[in-house]
């Protein structure tokens, strides 16, 4: 598999036909879900627990992530309206369409039907670049890194929502490279995928950052405005209280696994008073310090998006690799510069780095390695090393903290630097 991420690309104008067979990959891919999906259910006999589907809102025993915050929120979502006072809630009304999906699932609890959807969603994904790969005359990197990368975060994907909005965002990305006659409708395609995509959760607007001049960033500009603004004014106009989301990300703080907590794992063995605490639907630091490293990573996230803006003055952006590799550049960037790094983050940069596999003139190779070994690491740090983090502040758990923040660090710098080099035109001396 790391031979077909690293494959050199192919010489510009050439269509490599790969004759290497799909089916190590088939079996690598039932094998790991076969394992991943019934662990998740909680039915894998080699796992531990057991039992099925049974009531509704069952699933006693799953992730609490889904038999109790995502039941929860479907409880209120079904009754026609959105949570008010859950400092959780902090997505736009989008968000409701993975949280009302598993309702409608037969025969089914609500835990169990989420999970089912979600493998479901894993499946599209999964046949959606190996058919993008074998017609594009390409290595099987990309559904290989997909394959690998969900695999490697254990059982954690199936159990988030963020696996649907990386599904949409890959659809986005994927339908997009048409040229010719078909540029406009592709275009107009490409936009209103990644509408609803940054509906449903906000990232996947920074699909755009990479849009070739002219008439194609305007289509898909365009198009993602007109549906964006549709179907939030739907979701606004069937139910009340589709913005409280928007009152719950001004307090939020800095969140124990994110880049900016580094320093306080670290005071806290050198007599720092602060401590962690369960805030705004995640475990934040609290106490001296803690606020001011809060406004610099929002300052880092603005320096962050001007870099961007600066990029797309100077770069020539007509090769087709650069919608891709520009939506992971920009996704790492403020993944690195948030105050909040979840686990779940991860699959947003698996999905992305593997689009970015699908041609062979990407910058991004490197980064995808860099991305799958952090992938590692974060399995480790949740749920296996996460106790010691958060209640016992353990090197252990520390030092593989650092390891997997490092990486995507070096994964969005690298990521920058080779799209930059590959995109802005070299200053000729006066």
């Amino acid at each position: 598999m790391l031979d077909q991420i690293t494959d050199r690309p192919t010489a510009p104008g050439i269509r490599a036909r790969t004759n290497r067979s799909p089916l190590p990959l088939l079996t690598v891919w039932l094998l790991t879900r076969l394992w991943l999906v019934p662990t998740a259910l909680k039915i894998n006999p080699f796992a531990g627990g057991g039992g099925s589907g049974g009531g509704a809102g069952g699933g006693g025993g799953l992730d609490p992530s889904v038999s109790k915050v995502y039941t929860a929120w479907y409880a209120v979502l079904s009754d026609g309206s959105f949570p008010l006072h859950d400092v959780s809630w902090q997505y736009p009304p989008g968000a409701a369409l993975p949280i009302l999906a598993p309702g409608l699932v037969p025969g089914l609890g609500y835990g169990h039907a989420f999970i089912v959807l979600a493998a479901l969603c894993d499946a599209a994904v999964f046949a959606l670049l190996l058919w993008a790969a074998r017609r594009r005359g390409r290595s099987l990197a990309a559904p290989w890194l997909w394959t690998a990368g969900l695999a490697v975060l254990s059982t954690m994907p199936w159990n988030r929502f963020d696996l649907h909005v990386t599904a949409l965002a890959i659809l986005a990305l994927v339908v997009a490279p048409a040229r010719h006659a078909r540029a406009a409708r592709a275009a107009r395609a490409f936009g209103a995928v990644t509408a609803v995509a940054a509906v449903v959760k906000v990232w996947p607007v920074l699909l755009l950052a990479g849009t070739p001049r002219g008439r194609r960033t305007r289509t898909a500009w365009v198009a993602a405005a007109v549906t964006g603004v549709a179907v939030t004014a739907g979701f606004a106009l069937a139910m009340p209280n589709a913005f409280s989301f928007l009152a719950a990300q001004g307090s939020r703080g800095i969140q124990i696994e994110s880049v900016g907590s580094l320093p306080f794992h670290v005071a806290r063995h050198f007599g720092w008073s602060g401590t962690w605490a369960a805030k705004d639907g995640s475990h934040e630091f609290v106490g001296p310090w803690v606020h001011g490293v809060s406004a610099a990573m929002q300052v880092s996230t603005v320096l962050a998006f001007g870099w961007l803006l600066w990029w797309r003055r100077r770069s020539d952006r007509a090769a087709a690799h650069v919608l891709p590799d520009a939506a992971l550049t920009a996704t790492l960037l403020f993944v690195v510069t948030s105050r909040v790094i979840s686990p779940q983050y991860l699959v947003w940069l698996v999905g992305l780095a593997a689009v970015c596999l699908l041609r062979g003139d990407t910058t991004q190779r490197p980064v995808a390695l860099l991305i799958l070994a952090a992938c590692l690491f974060t399995t480790l740090d949740f749920p296996l090393l996460y106790r010691g983090l958060r209640d016992d502040a353990s090197w252990l758990s520390i030092t593989n903290l650092y390891v997997r923040n490092l990486l995507l660090l070096a994964a969005a710098w690298l990521s920058a630097r080779r799209l930059w080099r590959a995109t802005v035109p070299a200053r000729r001396p006066a």
